[in-house]
């Protein structure tokens, strides 16, 4: 397609396929955002120009959230996108993933988990937009950043650079999707849910990084994505040189400083991160629902007009999908819905608020453009106002540290430290980003025994019943090949495994002083990642890894060898593929020098000699994880799992967890390894903790800019314990559980847990902005005939079965800490449950008729309640 530039104020452009239309309109519509000189460009029934998407002619305010459909399962994906919807969600946004759907060339798949067509109809059907990001790159902490592996195998291919293969495959899988979308008529031109398409991912950060042919490569990826002819505009994040008509966009925590390279293009801002990835190892992120809130107010008051949460359900990366390296199977990415599908409160509530709020000021923000006013040093007013007499106000202060009183209209207005007020009629505060009225749900994993298959003859026993198969340390059946010194790991299992074989022999003389002192050799070992474990004479001897940061590692360990012909198996494995960077494709894992030393002659360099290899594992070729395999003769039955042996798979047959809450695998005692469910990939486990030394909150301030070591917890603790296993993929009896384990663990302590909402929190001040969010209409708000209401809810099917907490006055503290300060109403706990037990939710206002408001009249008086679910 030819791009265009904009010409004049009284044309609009319309692309219609690959040709231009020119249409004269008239400029008067288009003064009222400001502008003396307006393109709007786009297809069909969605267009834009600098304020914002027009869609059917109408200026959309938009609200998205990201929900990737194969971090879930097809059987959650109308209850998430219900959640979203119902949390102020316009528009669902995803990845396409590309070597999901093609696993080999030519081969597409579009099933099960990797549905995008089934996936986009329930958004549709939901009466709700979507974005669709092609790219096809994605990163997304996603196996080789959703790349296939086979691509990087196909002579002369670079990724992402002006490459013929690597444009080949890329024009040819993009041109397959979005063909299969117009089949199913999914773009909005055609009707459909899809109003926005994005090419490339994040290349901006890169494309220096390849020189000329890197921006060869991003021109032609956008002219290539325009021929495709969607009918909807195209975008393109995080790419500073984005060509015309393609619009650029933002990702970061923070966006609102953001401007689109043409002055003719709406504010996007496609990944609002409102938390973080975990790597195994490592600590676990957080990010405040205060200061997630506090960016998306700051975004739409400096002129944004979309803003996508990534994520806003992390999910899970069932089997290897997981990227990084080492990026945990859970993404639940601490997302206003979590991992299992439940709304994580207070994020998903206190966002819910602020989208009701914002979407009440659509009509002022997207037709006229702000006039700033200065209320102090880092105090600042975006103003709003139309010739309908609209207006809508945004306070912010931006000061980290202190709260400030600020004059508007000659008004006072008490600002908390990094906070925006939001005034829908210039006048009223409807709601505050540091203030949370909505409540905290308190949140368990309930444990439960693995109980033996209601089909099973042995049904009345009390232990559950195991089979196990060994695998061989080293070599099992043929070798592949043997090789003088080593070959890369990824190269030589194409990622068809996480496992490779590299073995080889050293022999000791019985007069070696290590021996005839009862000593150890050592052995030392470099390797490029990810992990390893060493066996001498096939027993476990040392395991090593390196982490999210540092794949590389290299450790020392004593050896046990014995007088004569030495065994030396090394079991390197990856933890996920690279997702990203320059040149990332060629990375690589495993070992690059082994050496002994301890001998009288010296060190003894192992790197070059013969070495035998073996890819991936007896059980992974024998399919032993697959249904039709589990009446193998190759499984022994057992009366007992054997406990801390290595190299070891085990087979159960369990019933269903009772009830429908959600279902994860507690995996604390086992060491590392992969689990299936009826042939399902859970995917990999590693309860591997973080160190007790590094630091982590109990309490976050929200305050200041968030980066993801700023609020993290679980100091000691394994990064990921619980793996979530979808209740789709239970039978009633009759399920087949099969874990390998690496190294170690204690089979007869693996429980599943349910995911329980066992109790909530609320707690409010009475200087709380007091509107009724539900019922808010319009800009017309009068905080006079409301009051400050705290409301509590508990899952559907239970009710507040008791008040653990409750005081009026100035209780201090945290959900599931609370104490009574030195000002406390006697009624308190009383007037809650009255009004709370046995309801399955309860609304509790802060007035006379309810709690003695005369109390301690120079407080600022607070509402604390805890009470439990059931």
């Amino acid at each position: 397609m030819k791009i265009m530039s904009c010409l004049s104020s009284n044309f609009k452009f319309v692309f219609l396929a690959s040709t231009v239309i020119w249409i004269t309109v008239m400029s008067s519509s288009l003064a009222a955002v400001g502008a003396s000189n307006v393109t709007t460009i786009g297809t069909g029934s969605v267009t834009y120009d600098r304020r914002s998407l027009i869609i059917n002619g109408q200026r959309k305010l938009l609200i998205s959230a990201s929900i990737h459909y194969p971090r879930s399962v097809p059987a959650m994906w109308p209850g998430l996108v219900r959640l979203a919807k119902e949390g102020g969600v316009d528009v669902i946004e995803t990845y396409v993933f590309w070597n999901g759907h093609e696993p080999s060339p030519g081969n597409y798949y579009f099933g099960g988990r990797f549905d995008l067509v089934k996936f986009c109809k329930i958004v549709q059907q939901a009466g709700m937009y979507m974005i669709l990001r092609i790219g096809p790159f994605v990163a997304a902490e996603w196996n080789f950043g959703g790349l296939p592996v086979w691509l990087h195998y196909v002579p002369g291919t670079t990724f992402r650079t002006d490459s013929e293969p690597f444009k080949y495959h890329m024009q040819k899988f993009m041109t397959y999707t979005v063909n299969l979308m117009k089949r199913e008529r999914l773009f909005a031109s055609q009707g459909g849910p899809i109003i926005l398409s994005q090419a490339k991912n994040e290349y901006g950060y890169y494309e220096n990084a390849y020189g000329e042919g890197g921006k060869r490569y991003a021109l032609w990826a956008a002219k290539m994505a325009l021929s495709q002819n969607t009918g909807v505009p195209w975008i393109m994040c995080q790419q500073y040189d984005a060509p015309d008509p393609v619009i650029d966009t933002c990702n970061s925590f923070y966006c609102d400083q953001f401007k689109p390279i043409s002055p003719n293009k709406p504010k996007i801002w496609t990944e609002n991160w409102p938390g973080w990835f975990k790597t195994f190892g490592a600590r676990d992120p957080h990010r405040p629902a205060e200061d997630v809130a506090y960016s998306v107010a700051r975004f739409f008051q400096k002129g944004g007009s979309v803003q996508n949460y990534y994520m806003y359900h992390g999910g899970t990366n069932f089997g290897r999908t997981a990227g990084g390296p080492f990026i945990t199977t859970s993404y639940d990415y601490d997302a206003p819905i979590d991992e299992y599908g439940l709304a994580r409160f207070p994020k998903w509530g206190h966002l819910k608020e602020l989208h009701k709020v914002i979407k009440s000021c659509e009509h002022a923000l997207l037709n006229n453009d702000p006039n700033l006013l200065s209320l102090g040093p880092l105090q600042e007013a975006d103003v709003y106002e139309d010739a309908s007499g609209a207006c809508a106000a945004f306070l912010a202060n931006m000061d980290d540290k202190n709260d400030k009183v600020v004059q508007f209209r000659h008004v006072s207005y008490h600002l908390p430290a990094w906070s925006v007020s939001i005034l829908p009629d210039c006048k009223n505060v409807a709601f505050n980003t540091a203030k949370v009225g909505c409540q905290t749900s308190i949140v368990n994993m309930a444990p439960l025994d693995l109980h033996p298959t209601a089909s099973s003859p042995k049904r009345d026993i009390k232990s559950l019943q195991w089979e196990v198969f060994k695998e061989t340390a080293g070599v099992w059946g043929v070798a592949d090949f043997t090789k003088n010194g080593f070959v890369d790991h990824i190269n030589t299992t194409k990622d068809a495994t996480d496992y490779l074989w590299y073995t080889t022999s050293i022999f000791v003389h019985a007069e070696e002083d290590f021996l005839r002192n009862r000593g150890t050799a050592m052995l030392f070992v470099e390797s490029k990642g990810h992990t390893m474990h060493v066996f001498i004479n096939k027993k476990l001897q040392a395991s090593a890894s390196g982490n999210g940061t540092v794949p590389q590692f290299k450790f020392g360990t004593p050896i046990a060898l014995k007088a004569g012909k030495n065994e030396i198996a090394l079991l390197s494995m990856t933890v996920g593929l690279q997702t990203a960077g320059a040149f990332y494709e060629w990375i690589g894992a495993g070992p690059t020098s082994v050496k002994v030393a301890g001998f009288k002659s010296g060190i003894v360099d192992l790197t070059a000699s013969a070495w035998t290899y073996k890819i991936g594992l007896q059980g992974e070729h024998l399919r032993i994880q697959k249904s039709y395999n589990l009446n193998s003769k190759i499984w022994a039955p057992t009366s007992q799992p054997p406990k801390q042996q290595p190299l070891t798979w085990y087979k159960a047959v369990v019933d269903a967890p009772p009830g429908n809450e959600p279902v994860a695998l507690d995996m604390i005692h086992m060491g590392k390894g992969m689990a299936w469910l009826n042939g399902q990939e859970i995917g990999r486990y590693w309860p591997r903790r973080t160190s007790k030394y590094e630091k982590c909150v109990t309490q976050c301030d929200y305050r200041g800019k968030f980066n993801p070591d700023k609020c993290v917890t679980g100091c000691g603790e394994p990064t990921q314990r619980w793996y979530h296993v979808p209740r789709s993929w239970f039978k009633p009896s009759g399920n087949v559980l099969i874990i390998f384990e690496e190294t170690g663990g204690d089979p007869s302590q693996i429980r599943f847990s349910m995911r329980k909402v066992s109790g909530a929190c609320g707690h409010l001040s009475e200087d709380h902005p007091s509107f009724d969010v539900e019922n808010l209409q319009g800009s017309q708000i009068e905080n006079d005939k409301n009051r400050p209401t705290l409301r509590l809810k508990c899952p559907t099917n239970t009710n507040i079965s008791s008040v653990k907490f409750a005081s009026f006055g100035n209780p201090n503290g945290t959900c599931g800490s609370y104490m009574l300060g030195d000002c406390h109403d006697p009624n308190s706990a009383s007037l809650v449950e009255k009004v709370c037990l046995n309801q399955n939710e309860c609304a509790l206002e802060m007035s006379s008729s309810n709690f003695n408001m005369q109390l301690c009249p120079s407080t600022v008086k607070k509402l604390a309640v805890e009470v439990n679910c059931s």
